[in-house]
């Protein structure tokens, strides 16, 4: 199994020791995401050294006013490694507002266009503005992956769209029932799991930090809300996520 979206840099414990313990949970892949310049060199040197973990390197929305996100050449250079497989996150958070939206917006058409230049997925991160998401990435044409999905009123584009969906911990939760919702009605093809590790603990590990080992607590969920076998879910949600990152 893949863990899609991970802070491994950001998790308490040393990389080392959390990857192992995701492969004695039987997840042996990992894509870790950096998000800002300090997090996106840390998560390539997490990469290089740890077997089956991949990097998506990208300045979050944010840090959209900050100086790092004035320095895409330095952030295209990193990317240009073998281990980096995506952009991002990136995408626009109008609920914490923690960066002028003009500078968010700029921001994400920059990363996009990064992304095409590559030919890499984005991984997107939006927030309090599926509208203003949804109009953004309308000019796109290459992958996009929904990270921690929680805005079903911008599932219709996403479907319409053919982008992945990728859901965490909060489907789980006993009040998420929406969210199972839309997670029944995203195609097989197009669904991933993640973590957001060390954030978003799943049910059975809630009020603790997350991990990727995790993972599989949010595939049971997913696979029980679809009506799925667990290990037909599983074999699909790893195949996918091959092809969204295009994973060895």
């Amino acid at each position: 199994m893949i863990d899609t979206h991970a802070h491994l840099d950001a998790c308490a414990d040393p990389a080392d020791e959390v990857v192992e313990r995701a492969r004695a949970a039987g997840v042996d892949r990992i894509v870790s995401v950096g998000t800002d310049f300090r997090s996106c060199r840390e998560t390539l040197a997490i990469a290089s050294r740890e077997e089956g973990v991949f990097a998506a390197l990208g300045i979050h929305p944010h840090q959209a006013g900050d100086d790092d996100a004035t320095r895409l050449d330095e952030l295209r250079a990193l990317l240009e490694d073998e281990r980096a497989v995506a952009v991002g996150e990136t995408g626009l958070d109008f609920y914490r507002d923690y960066a002028p939206r003009d500078r968010q917006r700029d921001l994400f058409e920059r990363h996009l266009a990064l992304a095409a230049d590559l030919g890499k997925a984005v991984v997107v991160h939006t927030r309090a503005a599926a509208t203003e998401t949804a109009e953004v990435l309308a000019a796109f044409d290459g992958t996009v992956i929904l990270h921690c999905f929680s805005g079903p009123e911008l599932l219709p584009a996403a479907l319409d769209r053919g982008y992945y969906v990728s859901f965490a911990g909060n489907l789980t939760y006993p009040r998420a029932e929406e969210l199972r919702s839309a997670a029944r009605n995203v195609p097989a093809d197009r669904l991933l799991v993640e973590t957001d590790s060390p954030y978003l603990a799943p049910q059975p590990r809630r009020g603790r930090p997350n991990e990727p080992a995790n993972v599989v607590h949010t595939a049971a969920a997913l696979a029980e809300a679809r009506g799925e076998g667990p290990a037909e879910l599983a074999a699909r949600l790893d195949a996918n996520a091959a092809g969204a990152f295009s994973l060895p």
